[in-house]
């Protein structure tokens, strides 16, 4: 089974969102784990408002720590577009891919939509490349 890492800076917003997509369409097709170089002490409250809206429930969620050993066991790590290259403790994170989205922080909801439809878009595109249904 493949695993898939996904990483931002505060694991707060795009990476929660993106982990929490994959886990809803993927239904255990695929092992999901998101991580922050410098989690947050909570996710973002207007993520998990915009994921609510679309049915994911993400208030047991919580900000994780990204170690050495969640990015060996991952088949693919993507980042979401937050300079973690720059933040990433001792450089041990391979980077297969780079979403280069926006950080949901401090935006009004109506961006924060934005930025989740962004990212389910991403992940049904990747869990078809996953499946081998991608054209």
């Amino acid at each position: 089974m493949r695993e898939v890492l996904f990483v931002c800076a505060h694991n707060a917003g795009r990476s929660q969102m993106a982990e929490a997509f994959l886990n809803h369409y993927a239904r255990g097709r695929v092992r999901v784990v998101s991580a922050g170089t410098e989690p947050g002490g909570e996710l973002n409250p207007a993520v998990v408002r915009a994921m609510a809206e679309v049915g994911i429930d993400m208030s047991g969620h919580r900000p994780k720590l990204l170690t050495p050993e969640m990015a060996e066991r991952a088949d693919l790590v993507i980042t979401m577009g937050c300079g973690v290259a720059e933040s990433c403790p001792a450089g041990f994170l391979r980077i297969d891919a780079d979403w280069g989205l926006e950080d949901p922080e401090g935006q009004p909801i109506e961006k924060v939509r934005e930025i989740r439809d962004r990212i389910r878009g991403r992940v049904l595109a990747l869990l078809a490349t996953i499946d081998g249904t991608a054209s």
